[in-house]
């Protein structure tokens, strides 16, 4: 008889408790954000498991962060951690309160599992150093997070407009930094004609991930201090916040003309934006340049849609602890927050990989040339 299979999840962005394992079948559950009740993101690596049919039940979703999550949702698997496909699963609400249920028959004896596929900080430093390199671009360290990881910033152009290009605010939406290597590597090509267009037009400020520590404890929504760094951009604090002051310092100094914080959606299989229509003190031409990058990205991109997302603020209620709602307010900048799905993306789906990582990277360069044709005056409604 076979021995156990192994489940492991001591890594760079890990996140699995196991509590039973019979054979190739394991019980688990996802270990809550530090200092939080958040949980949803998972990562572990399961071993021993050539030709094996494995069952892994991860239970006790029912009170996880986004409970809409699961239905309809596929788990990421990979045996060489560059291909990342779907793993048959399916959710069942009754079963021990919650249960997802992965099925997968591994070709080789170790395979990958992850709630969307990750971005390591060991890719993202890979990624920093690469475009430092590049001519035309610039880094700086904007600060440190309460681990002590530096808040990498890298810059282009010199453009009299300001655009700032932030994600991973929430560590495990991972697709955001997917979507920053896709604009990156577009921006750290200065052969590319939109990019001269861009750098000619504005100052590009890019922070691929300002949650590093959160990204390396295996987190889904908060930094090292249990802290939800999208709701600290109103007051944000040395203690509990860093990553945030450090970035609204920077703002501060540069001035913001048109802002993208990068995001994932556990529940809605679309790629919508999130604008700042409750703000205090809203301006028309403020919302007319909103729509008319909307409408720009929209005529870029068949991935981009505009009937699903989110119920928009009433006037005078939008929450300022929000990056969107407080840069738009702060600055009277276009600002807006791009969300991506972690299920399939329902207006083109895809059978074997759902939305991916290749997808998210395409979307970053689809949104630069919005941006570009937005700071060009382009108008397409």
């Amino acid at each position: 008889m076979a021995d156990p299979i192994r489940i492991d999840a001591a890594f760079d962005s890990g996140n699995i408790e196991v509590l039973g394992i019979d054979h190739a079948e394991a019980t688990l559950a996802i270990r809550k954000d530090r200092d939080s009740e958040f949980y949803q993101w998972f990562h572990f690596r399961a071993s021993g498991v050539r030709g094996r049919e494995l069952v892994l039940k991860i239970t006790g979703l029912n009170t996880s962060a986004y409970p809409g999550g699961w239905p309809d949702y596929d788990a990421r698997v990979s045996e060489d951690r560059i291909d990342w496909r779907r793993a048959a699963t399916s959710f069942d609400a009754q079963e021990k309160e919650g249960t997802l249920t992965i099925r997968h028959r591994p070709v080789g004896d170790v395979a990958w599992f992850a709630y969307f596929a990750p971005y390591s900080m060991e890719r993202h430093h890979d990624l920093v150093t690469r475009t430092a390199q590049a001519e035309g671009a610039s880094h700086s360290v904007l600060g440190h997070s309460l681990d002590g990881q530096p808040i990498d910033c890298l810059t282009f152009g010199s453009g009299e407009k300001q655009v700032w290009l932030y994600a991973r605010q929430h560590p495990g939406e991972s697709m955001a930094e997917w979507w920053m290597e896709g604009a990156l590597e577009t921006l750290a090509d200065g052969s590319d004609a939109l990019t001269q267009r861009l750098c000619k037009a504005a100052t590009i400020h890019v922070v691929p991930n300002c949650n590093p520590d959160g990204s390396q404890r295996g987190h889904l929504r908060t930094n090292a201090a249990g802290v939800n760094l999208n709701r600290e951009w109103h007051e944000p604090s040395k203690e509990g916040s860093p990553e945030v002051l450090a970035i609204r310092h920077a703002m501060d100094a540069t001035g913001v003309d048109f802002a993208m914080d990068v995001h994932g959606d556990e529940a809605i299989p679309h790629v919508f934006m999130a604008g700042f229509e409750g703000i205090p003190g809203l301006k028309d031409d403020q919302l007319d340049s909103y729509h008319r990058y909307i409408a720009l990205l929209k005529a870029e991109t068949p991935d981009f849609q505009t009937d699903k997302g989110y119920p928009t603020a009433a006037p005078g209620k939008g929450n300022l602890s929000m990056s969107t709602n407080q840069v738009a307010h702060r600055f009277g900048a276009t600002a807006m927050t791009l969300e991506m799905p972690f299920k399939d993306h329902d207006d083109a789906p895809d059978a074997v990989r759902a939305w991916s990582p290749e997808r998210s990277k395409a979307l970053g360069r689809s949104c630069l040339a919005s941006i570009a044709d937005w700071l060009e005056g382009k108008d397409v409604r």
